[in-house]
């Protein structure tokens, strides 16, 4: 028999160890929900870098459309383009990239397979750079090194002076979108499904992100922090030092357009129509999209109270009601709608055969302006003109105020490459192949 005392020591044992066993479960699960709240609400774990932000500069183009409002200007002189043809470049197939104006050369790329450098002012070849696929992307320079990704799936950096390659960096997927300069480091989305960062002096990768689908939005870096949009119904805001992804913001449209910052909101349009202001240091809070749909139904069921606004949301709107005729509520389907330009106060893009005008602060209709065929191109701003192509084969200036037609030009074939400005000159892409400079 058992002594009574093993028996107690056992038992005592036994207990000890439960305890033991059950403090150190509750321990784990104290420290994960430390873990998620502080990874879902705070910066504590992955700190941002404020100091990572685009510089714009004249003497460079870090950006698609040159800057963070995507004016598409560069340099300009005051003296705007009059819509008379200064030269024309022929390339060998259609021109989707637009193009970057740095220190009197445009460089731009081609389905031709090449980037091509031109004198700003003559239009002659200063060299041109072969990839193996179409160059649909469009550059950006810094620091005389230009930028630009291929459908080979290669971002290539090339002197800007001589043509000649100094890395590439692959992402064996095509690059289609633009990429973005900050800091030393070059952010770009690809369609391997993937945000990318990538060293700019040597071209090793530091990190990706994965995403849902093809990424073509160039995207823009303010405050440590890459804002991009995807094909996958949303808007991704990043750590730009890191990768570490914190806010996911269901815009549940494709958003092919790189977005637009000003005063600490970034601006973004849908390709249904829907125009979307977003801070972009806000944070999800943990399984916040994945929970949110049940919350909205037991909402709808009036079991739960109504749940908060995403994360990150300033404001949405339909610019279809802006455009449905005075008295009626519905506007028929938009399927198409280009990236953003801001202009003292005012978003402008187009929306399907429309350049439409919004006030940002109020949200409503400044103008509108109906093109000949569907707008794809983002505009160029500068001065008192904007500037931009339709499918129509017209490159159009318009009045900034009023929205009032100043000129147009009918080229060989659609254009869908956003156009740049740069002193008193005009430079645009067209799918004829053919590369205009405006005076």
């Amino acid at each position: 028999m058992i002594p009574r005392e093993q028996i107690e020591a056992t038992q005592k044992l036994r207990k000890k160890r439960r305890r033991i066993i059950l403090f150190s479960i509750l321990g784990v699960i104290v420290l994960l929900v430390a873990y998620i709240g502080l990874s879902g609400f705070t910066d504590v774990l992955s700190r941002i870098n404020k100091d990572i932000n685009v510089q714009v500069t004249a003497d460079d183009w870090p950006v698609f459309q040159h800057d963070l409002h995507h004016t598409g200007a560069n340099g300009f002189s005051g003296t705007l383009p009059q819509g008379q043809v200064a030269w024309t470049f022929e390339t060998g197939a259609p021109v989707h990239s637009s193009p970057a104006v740095v220190d009197g050369v445009v460089y731009i790329g081609s389905q031709d397979n090449y980037l091509y450098a031109l004198d700003a002012l003559t239009g002659d070849l200063v060299w041109k750079f072969k990839t193996g696929s179409w160059v649909e992307a469009s550059p950006i320079v810094v620091s005389g090194v230009v930028y630009c990704g291929s459908n080979d799936g290669n971002l290539y950096a090339i002197d800007a002076a001589t043509g000649a390659e100094i890395w590439h960096y692959d992402v064996t997927y095509p690059i289609r979108g633009g990429e973005t300069y900050a800091d030393g480091v070059i952010y770009f989305g690809a369609d391997d499904w993937s945000v990318h960062a990538v060293d700019a002096a040597t071209g090793n990768g530091k990190w990706s992100r994965r995403e849902d689908n093809n990424i073509i939005s160039p995207p823009v870096v303010v405050n440590g922090i890459v804002v991009i949009g995807g094909m996958d119904g949303f808007i991704y805001c990043i750590n730009a030092a890191t990768g570490h992804g914190r806010l996911a913001y269901p815009s549940k449209t494709i958003i092919p357009g790189s977005p637009v910052y000003d005063n600490g909101i970034v601006y973004l349009s849908g390709s249904n129509g829907y125009l979307f202001a977003i801070d972009p240091t806000a944070k999800n809070w943990p399984l916040e999209n994945q929970l949110r749909r049940y919350w909205s139904a037991l909402y709808l069921y009036g079991v739960a109270p109504k749940p908060p606004d995403l994360s990150g949301w300033v404001w949405s709107k339909y610019a279809g009601e802006l455009l449905a005729p005075p008295g009626t509520f519905y506007f028929q389907p938009i399927d198409s709608a280009t990236g953003m330009t801001l202009a003292d106060n005012v978003l402008i893009l187009g929306v399907g055969n429309t350049l439409l005008a919004v006030d940002k602060d109020t949200q409503e209709m400044v103008w509108n302006y109906d093109a000949g065929g569907r707008i794809k191109s983002s505009t160029a701003v500068a001065g008192d003109g904007v500037f931009f192509g339709s499918d129509d084969g017209n490159v159009y200036a318009l009045d900034r105020t009023t929205g009032a037609e100043l000129w147009q030009y009918h080229t060989d074939g659609p254009v869908t490459s956003s156009p740049a400005v740069a002193g008193s000159m005009l430079y645009v892409g067209s799918e004829s192949g053919t590369v205009y400079a405006f005076k």
